[in-house]
């Protein structure tokens, strides 16, 4: 599997690639502001081509460029329906509205073709595997996708879980409550050895984590409520 990224010029967000291999389809996680020249350098590079973009949640820092990409080739964008209002209107994942943010100076659009991610689904898209694991709490309708590399299971966590810490959850339809319980239930029942491909920063592990995120050594001490309650 070929796997490679880089951060936006806005927020440092991680844009990933994943393909099977040099020369193949590939699907683009996460494109967010400013990466449309370094997305197609690195597609140049690898000789791929887009087939999806995936969505690990709606907010812009994470979106914005998903109409440049998905529109020119007539592809879909994949997103969680909690988050769907987000893609039409950025400002409603935001504590400011797009001016305020931007000046004005940038406009967004929504891409042309959506499919909305259901929890436990299976994409089966450019030769590729990908399980999408709902995973609330930084917003309504984050999710984390799970894919392997040979062995080695991987974890696209968008705004889950970084290495060393977690996702906001004060921002308009965040909650702690959720992201304990996707912490717990979600992140913690992942094997040690999936490596964590975040939003923001650099990769890590689930057994790195577990040692010595305090996030997760919290969320390890939670208790969950009894099944019907």
């Amino acid at each position: 599997m070929l796997v490679t990224g880089f951060p936006a010029d806005a927020f440092g967000t991680n844009c990933y690639l994943v393909a099977t291999g040099p020369g193949e389809q590939c699907l683009v996680i996460d494109p967010g502001i400013g990466i449309i020249d370094r997305l197609e350098a690195t597609l140049a590079e690898h000789r791929l081509t887009p087939a999806a973009v995936l969505l690990t949640h709606g907010h812009l820092d994470h979106t914005f460029s998903v109409a440049p990409v998905c529109d020119a080739r007539g592809i879909t964008a994949y997103l969680h329906p909690d988050d769907l209002e987000m893609l039409a209107d950025p400002a409603k994942g935001l504590s400011m509205g797009l001016d305020e943010l931007f000046g004005g100076r940038m406009t967004y659009s929504e891409p042309e073709s959506v499919s909305t991610l259901t929890d436990g689904q299976t994409l089966e898209i450019a030769g590729l595997s990908v399980t999408v694991n709902h995973a609330p709490g930084h917003t309504g309708g984050s999710v984390m996708f799970h894919g392997r590399d040979g062995d080695e299971p991987l974890c696209f966590s968008g705004d889950v879980i970084f290495a060393g810490s977690i996702g906001r959850t004060d921002l308009p339809g965040g909650s702690m409550d959720a992201m304990w319980a996707s912490l717990r239930d979600k992140v913690l029942t992942l094997p040690d050895e999936t490596v964590v491909l975040p939003g923001h920063g650099p990769s890590t592990t689930i057994g790195r984590e577990r040692a010595t995120n305090p996030y997760l050594r919290e969320a390890a001490s939670l208790v969950a409520p009894p099944k019907g309650w």
